[in-house]
């Protein structure tokens, strides 16, 4: 209803003005079109305020897109050139940025109004000034107005993830103390699994989305991701297999002052500003690494890794609170200050920071490029048939193109039915109003503001035939006061869409179809065989102990990107699922787990860096690394085609009392280690055998799936 009422105060406030009170008919038509696309197709994020420096900016940037529409309308072919660069340029720059992003669809029909006949350069004048007239109407219209529902912001849903994550560790760390209620534990744990999927970002309204390249949304993203994999270590703790020994003494305080730093970084988190405070859990992990080292002396392999689960989870929280309150506007303490450590993004520049999320999607692996590259080439093509068969009123057919096509053909095709009878429904009741009312301009005046009103609040509520069939019908009466009405500009409309739509659903068959779907197969297997890589290479990084940089894990990070950009385009597919794909978040699980465990060991390896490790255990640690690659690998082989094969061999637990890096951390003196080196050595056992965990994890949901699909 906003929506409707601010495009209607806007639109026809300045039409109403430049035709009827200054006789100015091109200025009035361009007016109308400076207010509507930004009110009804752009999907700008914050509240009226916020959204006013993006209008003044999209003002200089509509008059440009008009100046070229006007100029190269002189051909079919420069009109077609031109909208193939302006159709890619807006498409892809605006690339995981809502604000730049958001206004790309009214950017698209700024050109598209000029660029068909007739070639009158002499009007540029005119249609600047109406141009620039809708979009300051808009401006004040949009602040004059009631405000929309504020949406929860995604540093709240974040904070209320990070306080259920705070209640689950202290209830672990009570579980490890006196074996505390064991529901209590899984309610809890059940508690922070419905936060944190609250934070996934197909659960997030797209203006909310943390998408952007700017240092706060990079920051919320990787304060999710720690959170995330701190959830999976106090899983491990509360519900998997490292019962059975007595637990450190250490570890429920450990879990304990974890919990309360995620308390301060959830009122962090909430109230938008970061508290002040020392960092009392670097000091607890600290303690707890004196603790065991203290205590080292006649320990099993199982509380070794226990101990090292714990510190791992600790670790998780302090990466995730130091991420949140850089989120809020905090510089990065002195330990995260490395240029190759997990917060280099916060010590690069906004420019550098947008440049390398726009390199990222450099590649036509990105659905974001396939996106863009298959939109401008539709759009190209559309006008230059419209230009070719001298359709007229050919914008139309871009507008059908812009509206119906979607990243997959078979979305495409679901979305064209609906078009076309709600084309034909609209155009009906057109031609019996021209039946009816015929050439009577003050009839449609009054019209107009009933039909925009009317038809752009109920549309959307019913469907999008209804939205298509108020879009027709106004643009009916609008072309009415411009022009005497033509009898046959209801089937003019019902072609353009059809012709328009069809071309659409060419481009969507024969550039990338499947969309997301197929290419998000494709990107999770390549995502994990790079996890694969980085297991070997972090691995030999910790154990010779030089080169201690996170550069090995930057692929690993780009492809973990790519991954998630495909699988948020997935999710907004409907028509492209099929009911035999696996949970999507379970199977990336490995990856993530390497990419965060192995920043912690890297920052944790820098920190205390010396001699490289004994040869015995560098070479037990290659010998469970290349285990863990291969299990990896044989995850990313069950997302293949053909349908993945049966499991031919039981799980590998990797029992702590089989590990090889475990024996040896036991008795450290006797294979001429330090403790360090041992505490060191079972720390990165139980990340290599945490990520194979969550790899056969990952294969057999896939197999799962893809026997008993749905």
């Amino acid at each position: 209803m906003r929506r409707a009422v601010w495009v209607t105060v806007a639109g026809c406030t300045g039409f109403y003005t430049l035709a009827y009170a200054l006789d100015e008919r091109v200025m009035a038509l361009y007016a109308m079109f400076g207010a509507l696309p930004l009110v009804l197709f752009a999907q700008l994020p914050g509240p009226a305020r916020q959204r006013t420096p993006v209008f003044l900016v999209v003002l200089p940037v509509g008059c440009a897109l008009v100046t070229a529409g006007t100029l190269l309308a002189v051909s079919d072919w420069a009109a077609a050139c031109g909208m193939l660069v302006v159709g890619f340029a807006v498409s892809f720059l605006g690339i995981g940025a809502p604000r730049p992003a958001g206004p790309a669809a009214a950017f698209q029909l700024y050109y598209v109004l000029p660029c068909f006949p007739p070639y009158a350069p002499e009007t540029l004048g005119d249609r600047l000034a109406g141009l620039t007239a809708g979009i300051l109407l808009t401006t004040v219209a949009d602040r004059l107005l009631w405000a929309d529902p504020a949406p929860r912001p995604y540093r709240v849903r974040l904070a209320d993830a990070t306080a259920a994550l705070a209640g689950y560790c202290g209830a672990v760390g009570r579980l490890l103390a006196d074996g505390g209620p064991g529901p209590a534990v899984r309610e809890l744990g059940e508690a922070a699994d419905r936060a944190l999927h609250a934070t996934r970002l197909s659960q997030v309204p797209p203006t909310e989305r943390p998408t952007a390249a700017s240092l706060r949304d990079r920051a919320l993203n990787h304060s999710r991701a720690a959170a995330r994999h701190l959830r999976n270590q106090l899983d491990s703790l509360g519900r998997g297999p490292l019962g059975g020994c007595v637990p450190d003494p250490a570890a429920p305080r450990l879990l304990e002052a974890a919990a309360e730093a995620l308390r301060q970084a959830a009122r962090t988190l909430r109230a938008g500003t970061p508290e002040p405070g020392g960092d009392t859990l670097s000091g607890a992990v600290r303690a707890f690494d004196t603790a065991r080292a203290e205590h080292h002396g006649g320990v099993t392999p199982e509380r070794l890794r226990q101990g090292a689960v714990v510190r791992s989870a600790a670790e998780g929280a302090l990466l995730a609170c130091e991420a949140a309150r850089i989120a809020c506007g905090a510089q990065p303490g002195p330990r995260w200050r490395d240029p190759g450590g997990p917060f280099a993004y916060a010590l690069a520049g906004p420019l550098r920071r947008w440049w390398r999320g726009l390199r990222l999607h450099l590649t036509l692996r990105s659905v974001l490029l396939q996106n863009a590259l298959r939109l401008a080439v539709a759009l190209a093509c559309a006008r230059l048939v419209a230009g070719v068969l001298d359709l007229p009123h050919g914008f139309w057919v871009l507008l059908g193109t812009l509206s119906l096509m979607r990243t997959s053909a078979a979305d495409t095709r679901g979305a064209l039915v609906p078009a076309f009878v709600g084309t034909a429904l609209g155009g009906a009741v057109a031609t019996l109003l021209l039946m009816l009312v015929g050439d009577v301009p003050v009839f449609y005046a009054v019209a107009t503001p009933v039909v925009i009103l009317v038809g752009f609040s109920v549309g959307p509520v019913l469907g999008p035939a209804w939205t298509q069939a108020a879009m027709t019908l106004t643009f009916m009466v609008l072309f009415a006061q411009i022009a005497p009405p033509e009898w046959q500009l209801p089937a003019v409309r019902l072609v353009d869409v059809l012709v328009g739509g069809s071309l659409g659903m060419a481009a969507s068959l024969l550039a990338w179809p499947r969309g997301g779907h197929g290419q998000l197969r494709c990107v999770v297997r390549d995502f994990l065989s790079l996890a694969a890589e980085g297991v070997k290479a972090v691995t030999a990084q910790l154990s010779d102990g030089r080169d201690l940089t996170g550069a090995r894990l930057k692929p690993l990070r780009r492809e973990q990107d790519l991954a998630g950009s495909c699988y948020l385009q997935y999710r907004t597919e409907t028509a492209s699922r099929h009911a035999a794909d696996p949970s999507w978040e379970a199977v990336m699980l490995p990856g993530r787990h390497v990419v965060v465990g192995g920043e912690l060991m890297l920052t944790r390896r820098h920190e205390g860096a010396g001699e490289p490790l004994p040869v015995e255990a560098a070479a037990e640690l290659s010998t469970l690394a290349d285990r863990v690659a291969a299990e990896c690998l044989r995850t990313a082989d069950t997302l293949r085609t053909p349908p993945p094969p049966a499991p031919d061999a039981p799980p590998h637990p990797y029992p702590a009392s089989a590990s090889g890096p475990l024996r040896l951390a036991c008795h450290p003196q006797a294979h001429g280690m330090t403790v360090d080196d041992a505490l060191l050595i079972t720390d990165i056992e139980a990340w290599l055998t945490g990520v194979a965990h969550d790899a056969e994890r990952a294969r057999r949901a896939t197999v799962r799936a893809a026997r008993h699909p749905g």
